[in-house]
Parts: C-alpha cells; structure tokens; sequence
C-alpha cells in the first residue's frame, strides 16, 4: 500500500494529466480534487488504482466514477459556495465529498444502505460537516430538503424524473447521465421561469440508478 506522500504525488498528477489536459479550468473545482484522497473512497483491492484514469467497482453492482467524469460533472454544476445540492446516488462518496469542498450544503441519497454506511463513516473521519447523508430511492429525490440549488444524479436514467425537476429552484442547474441502459448523454438542465433549457455534453457510460422512475431490475 502507497504512504500519504505518493498518493498525494498521484492526486496532483491525476489533476494536472486527467483533468487540465482534457479541459477542466474551474480552480476550485480542480483544487477540491487535490484535496479530497480519493483512495480513502475505494476498496482496500483496488487502492493502488485510486487515481487511475478508469472507474473502479466498489461492490453491489456499483463503480466510482472515472475521475474526468466526475470533474466534468462537477464543473457543469456551476457552483459559487453557497448552493444547497441534492446528489442521486452516493455511491463510493467521493463525488459528495468533492461537492463538499464547492458548495454550502450536501444532500445525498443512496439506495444501498451498506454503500451510504461506508460512505459516511469516510466522511466523519474526514471531518466533513456540511454533508447530509440519507437512504432511499433518490429517483425521487429527496422532498423533505427541497428546493435545491443543484442537482446532480450519478447513475444512468431513462428520463429526467419530474419529481426532480420540480425540486431544482429556479435558475438551478441539474446534471444527469440520460438514456438508455447501456449508453447515455451527460446532460445539463437548467430550470428557468416558465421552461427548461437542455444542454447535451457527450456520450457516457454509468451503471443504472434503481428505483421508481429508474430500473428495477
């Protein structure tokens, strides 16, 4: 197992390889990413892959997210620190923590009750305080927190749930993997007065998000 010291050369050059020279100009986004350890958020097996350009399998048919897609999500939600975000699928955590780092209040709801515990264990041995962690079926959101500033869903969906669309405020912005089961577009809503505005990224690959207004099988 790698010391602190060469996961932290790892995590700058994860920044400056993956992230910079595919486009990501954000400085705090790129900064949340040299600060969040993304091996504390994958299994013991996989951590000398931590900072590898690929995802990884974090069990129960689940993956952490290939480090680019994560930034790009991350940089199309636009955040500015003060934003409360609903995020639709903890998973691994490691995207919720990187939220943390951008904006005032994290909301996450994960499905798997084993894959939100482990999370959250993470999170309270990395002293992260503006996280909230919940479980349940985050296809449809998460009501009770509602209205949010951001969304971000981190696992492939039919359709934008109307449940979710109605808990973004006004001139929030919400982004989604949308499709079909084994390939999607990465894309950008971003809800105005009387409509929403679609903006298509490109073509990605998530495993699919369980629940009502997901798969269920």
């Amino acid at each position: 197992m790698k010391n602190e010291e060469s996961f932290f050369d790892a995590r700058n050059a994860m920044v400056r390889d993956q992230l910079m020279r595919r486009g990501v100009e954000d400085t705090h986004v790129l900064e949340a990413f040299k600060a969040v350890p993304r091996h504390y958020f994958v299994e013991e097996d996989y951590i000398s892959q931590a900072y590898s350009d690929h995802p990884l399998p974090i069990g129960f048919g689940q993956t952490i997210s290939q480090p680019y897609i994560v930034a790009l999500m991350t940089e199309s939600l636009d955040l500015h620190g003060h934003e409360k975000v609903l995020e639709v699928g903890t998973g691994s955590g490691y995207q919720t923590a990187i939220l943390a780092h951008l904006a005032k209040e994290v909301y996450t709801i994960e499905l798997v009750k084993d894959l939100s515990r482990r999370a959250e264990t993470v999170f309270k041995k990395l002293g992260y305080r503006n996280i909230f962690v919940e479980i349940g079926d985050g296809s449809v959101g998460l009501p009770k927190h509602q209205p949010y500033d951001r969304i971000i869903i981190t696992a492939a969906v039919p359709f934008l749930p109307q449940d979710l669309k109605e808990q973004l405020k006004i001139g929030g912005k919400l982004v989604a993997p949308i499709g079909e089961r084994w390939q999607q577009t990465l894309e950008v809503w971003k809800r105005e007065e009387k409509r929403f505005i679609k903006e298509k990224i490109l073509p990605v690959v998530f495993v699919p998000l369980r629940g009502k207004f997901g798969w269920q099988d």
